[in-house]
């Protein structure tokens, strides 16, 4: 059984369907009930669940992991992205960030393994992104929530491989979804166009980064552990 955070659109979504499609069962967690049972009918047949649960709510998280069968992965894809210049940061702001991309997923992982619910052998594979390595302007808190949480994956790698418990994190670029979709409606053509042209192998799918997450749920990267696997299409090799 592999759990998946942030199942109810984008990658999340896609990463449950294809886990799905290569005979795994889900749990799909996310905050919106009517998207979150769009992706448990988008899912092939199996024993899947879904569970709406804000992740910053500590007693609902309690109380999840609580009902939570015994679990071979988790695929935590949870986030927010919201831009801010350096001069307009507060404290709110930096909570605000902070709070979803980082303390939730640290404090759901953490739960987990008290109750130990994860199984020997067991993946981890958290959703991080290049800004964490290589920040964008305006980017300081999602950047920084990025890199807290690639530290933390390896934290985690460090302390669980006595149990055979691997953790590792995707670092997507540019990738088309829902917010990808706000940004071409917010950007001009131009300037969206000059960026997209930056990759060499194009823009990534959603299906892109799920094939990256469903090979390090598998036993194919048992060998794998602790790393940050960047998925962006040639962009950073181009720009160097």
């Amino acid at each position: 059984m592999i759990l998946v955070t942030g199942a109810s659109s984008g990658i999340g979504k896609q990463i449950a369907i294809s886990i799905s499609e290569m005979g795994g069962n889900v749990v799909c967690v996310g905050r919106n009930k009517e998207r979150l049972d769009e992706t448990l009918g988008n899912l092939k047949e199996g024993n899947h669940i879904a569970e709406v649960c804000d992740l910053t709510n500590p007693e609902v998280v309690i109380s999840l992991v609580n009902r939570l069968p015994m679990l071979d992965g988790i695929v935590n894809c949870a986030g927010l992205v919201k831009p801010f210049p350096i001069k307009f940061l507060s404290k709110q702001k930096i909570d605000e960030t902070f709070s979803i991309n980082y303390e939730a997923q640290v404090l759901f992982i953490a739960e987990i393994t008290k109750q130990r619910k994860l199984n020997k052998g067991a993946s981890l594979v958290f959703l991080s992104s290049i800004s964490a390595q290589h920040p964008h302007k305006g980017g300081a808190m999602y950047a920084g929530s990025k890199a807290a949480l690639e530290a933390f994956s390896k934290t985690l790698a460090l302390e669980f491989y006595p149990q055979g418990i691997r953790s590792n994190c995707l670092s997507p670029a540019m990738v088309r979804t829902p917010m990808y979709d706000h940004a071409e409606k917010g950007a001009s053509k131009e300037t969206l166009d000059e960026h997209v042209n930056k990759y060499p192998l194009g823009v990534g799918t959603t299906e892109d980064v799920a094939n990256a997450a469903v090979f390090l749920l598998s036993d194919a990267s048992k060998w794998i552990t602790g790393i940050n696997l960047t998925l962006d299409g040639g962009f950073l090799l181009a720009g160097s």
